[in-house]
């Protein structure tokens, strides 16, 4: 007995060796290093987590949707200290990964109170924008129950349509995005792209009463103006025609590179819209219809009239 290897536990040398070998190898990040392993020290924050950003969005929904995500026993004798306890809860969290967020992203100009501090600031600011992101949410619900007549409630928009759990993160991501937090947008709004197949980008600037119908292949890009009481559906893409380069060859940041559309525009299933145009007002834009220039307010365009 004293002579039998642990089959479980024990290596031959050539087979340590070669462990050895592929954890040197993927130990070491190359030109990807990320920040937080450079740093020492107070400095050093561990990355956002992307768990941890789930749980928050969910417990949000929650608080947005009371009885219809997380406890479903809240009633209204109930429902206040329901949404207190939550929202103590993601507070916490939220800052701590604001914080991460805001760390994954130092320069090391500021000092680490001034982190900690900013991420205090963004949190109270966000808590504090509560009530309009659920008034804005409100608006979207009724825009999907009445732009779809196979909705039979206000209730199976909630529950079932994945544009609501899309536009739900996008606002939430949106608020965030606004006080310049790095990767935590990102995280939120990619998380609920892998869940619903839309695509929003959090810097885009969308209205009230904005309804996604269907809502797969749905693609918004980072600087889209979309005005209030607008609709699209399936497979519709926002985005930009081309990228401008600076004198090396990378593309330029910060550039209005997607559509403006505005209010009470439809948009129909596999429409693509590309560049800084405008789609005026009152719109109604065919399926898989390709545009590059302005449309004017109260236009139809069908496949035939964009040829």
């Amino acid at each position: 007995m004293g002579n039998e290897k642990d089959e479980h536990c024990s290596f031959e040398p050539a087979e340590h060796a070669a462990l050895s070998s592929v954890v040197e190898v993927l130990s070491s990040y190359g030109d990807i290093m990320p920040r937080h392993l450079c740093m020492s020290g107070e400095r050093r924050q561990p990355l956002p987590s992307g768990d941890v950003i789930r749980e928050i969005v969910e417990a949000m929904r929650s608080v947005f949707f009371p009885g219809y995500f997380g406890a479903s026993e809240a009633n209204a004798e109930t429902v206040k200290f329901y949404i207190g306890t939550i929202l103590d809860r993601v507070r916490r969290m939220l800052n701590d990964q604001v914080l991460r967020g805001i760390c994954f992203n130092c320069d090391g100009e500021r000092e680490c109170h001034e982190c900690r501090q900013k991420a205090a600031d963004v949190t109270a600011s966000f808590i504090a924008q509560l009530p309009e992101i659920k008034r804005m949410l409100t608006t979207d619900v009724r825009a999907a129950y009445e732009g779809d007549p196979a909705a039979t409630s206000p209730d199976e928009a909630i529950f079932c349509y994945p544009g609501i759990r899309a536009v739900t993160s996008y606002r939430i991501a949106h608020a965030v995005y606004e006080h310049d937090v790095p990767i935590i947008p990102r995280i939120i709004t990619e998380q609920a792209h892998s869940d619903t197949g839309i695509d929003i980008h959090p810097g885009a600037r969308i209205g009230e009463s904005f309804f996604i119908d269907h809502g797969t292949g749905v693609v918004i890009g980072e600087t889209s103006i979309i005005g209030s009481n607008v609709q699209l559906y399936q497979g519709v893409t926002l985005g930009a025609k081309s990228f401008p380069l600076d004198e090396n060859g990378n593309p330029v940041k910060g550039v209005d590179r997607h559509p403006v559309v505005e209010d009470d525009v439809i948009i129909y299933s596999g429409t693509t819209i590309l560049g800084r145009v405008t789609i005026g007002k009152g719109s109604v834009i065919g399926g898989n219809v390709w545009i590059t220039q302005d449309v004017a307010p109260g236009s139809r365009i069908t496949q035939a009239s964009a040829r």
